[in-house]
């Protein structure tokens, strides 16, 4: 059997939406709303490509079957108990990546770095993110009504032009509101965003008007998330299989008085977990913060000399002209959690110019991507996948789906 596999829950919608998140609608040739990249379009996709291959009566030597979960945004224990009770099938391909074939996706490390110092009565509370797995584009924090704060903060923000604002006062029975904003991205691929935590810790840290004490703690806030390459926590990492280890922080919460900071790590294939817990227990401890492990899922590695690799990725090169070659990515797929298993598609295919122009028109920068505000997915293109894919599990015939034992390591 070849099993296919999709994912239906979804990321937090997050702020700042043109469109409504979960009231889907068609605009030029993308339907837009939570989720619709990521994972329900290609997983309703996968049944056109059932019912094509039937229609068209292919013979096919092997059974398909699609699974869909629904916990594969956060722990993929979903995955964890069908294994547990079910068979899996000889070979998996998961459509929840880009095109051609990842053979290979970082570790997955999440956990909390808690604050041993307290804010002082100064600071209300202090908030940002809603998931791990996304760069945070809204933080706030809750002042208390104090006169030289408010000045301070007016003089501070005043030289603000209307293109780059990115904190925002208000003053609220609570207290007074200062509100970071942003830019979203997929936690996996942070390059490019605008951490909204940073934004506020940085500018808070500079506050004379508070404390000293809470002027470090903001500073700390700042420097653990200042960075996505870990060197802050002294865990930079790179190698040639799949590129340099990612560390981002994504949710800041408070536990009474204390700040704690949870971090999203995608490290690298042949990165050592234990290296990595070990340097930032070190790094945070200097800063004043302990280290608490949520999770750590493993690399996943599908031999890249395996059959059905070039077998993919040759036809994705006749089929659409582009040399784009088979890959290693930060992002978690269920191909993780199963045996024999890689993604193949269904994003990453190149724009035409009619779909650049048709992004301009419809989103604003960083909205329209997976984890994104006004997340789109462009309908075009999946049908166009929809074709490489019916066109791939036919070549798949004469193809082995399990290889040799011994035959790689």
């Amino acid at each position: 059997m070849i099993g296919f596999w999709n994912h239906l829950d979804v990321v937090p919608a997050g702020n700042f939406w043109e469109y409504e998140p979960f009231e889907p609608v068609m605009r030029e040739h993308f339907l837009i709303g939570r989720g619709t990249q990521d994972n329900k379009g290609p997983a309703v996709g996968m049944l056109y490509v059932m019912q094509c291959l039937r229609e068209l009566g292919v013979p096919l030597k092997h059974e398909l079957c699609l699974f869909v979960g629904c916990d594969e945004e956060r722990g993929m224990e979903d995955l964890a108990w069908y294994r547990a009770n079910h068979p899996c099938p000889a070979m998996s391909m998961i459509a929840d990546s880009g095109f051609p074939v990842c053979y290979g996706e970082k570790g997955i490390m999440e956990g909390q770095l808690a604050a041993t110092g307290e804010w002082s009565d100064a600071v209300i509370s202090c908030q940002g993110g809603s998931a791990g797995n996304m760069i945070p584009d809204l933080a706030l924090a809750v002042l208390k009504k104090d006169e030289a704060i408010w000045q301070e903060l007016q003089a501070r923000t005043a030289g603000q032009g209307a293109e780059s604002r990115n904190i925002f006062l208000e003053q609220t029975e609570e207290g007074i509101r200062v509100t970071a904003r942003g830019t979203a991205k997929h936690s996996a691929f942070p390059e490019g965003s605008r951490n909204a935590i940073y934004e506020l810790a940085s500018f808070l840290a500079a506050l004379d008007s508070l404390e000293e004490g809470d002027r470090e703690l903001f500073r700390s806030i700042a420097f653990l998330s200042e960075k996505y390459d870990g060197i802050n926590l002294e865990i930079s990492y790179e190698d040639a299989v799949s590129g340099r280890t990612t560390c981002a922080a994504t949710v800041l919460t408070m536990e009474k008085r204390r700040p704690v900071l949870n971090l999203n790590i995608r490290y690298a294939i042949t990165d050592d977990p234990g290296r990595l817990q070990e340097g930032i227990r070190k790094a945070a401890g200097a800063k004043g913060y302990q280290w608490r492990l949520e999770r750590d899922s493993a690399p996943n590695y599908f031999p890249k000399e395996h059959p059905a690799v070039s077998l993919l990725t040759g036809l994705y090169q006749e089929v659409t002209g582009e040399r784009t070659e088979s890959f290693v990515m930060g992002g978690g797929t269920y191909a993780r959690k199963l045996p024999n298993a890689f993604a193949y598609g269904i994003g990453g295919m190149r724009e035409s110019e009619q779909d650049v122009q048709a992004k301009k028109r419809l989103f604003k920068p960083g909205h329209g991507g997976a984890h994104e505000p006004d997340e789109g997915l462009n309908v075009r293109q999946l049908l166009e996948a929809l074709r490489i894919y019916v066109v791939g599990i036919a070549a798949l015939n004469d193809c082995p789906l399990q290889m040799e034992k011994g035959s790689h390591t």
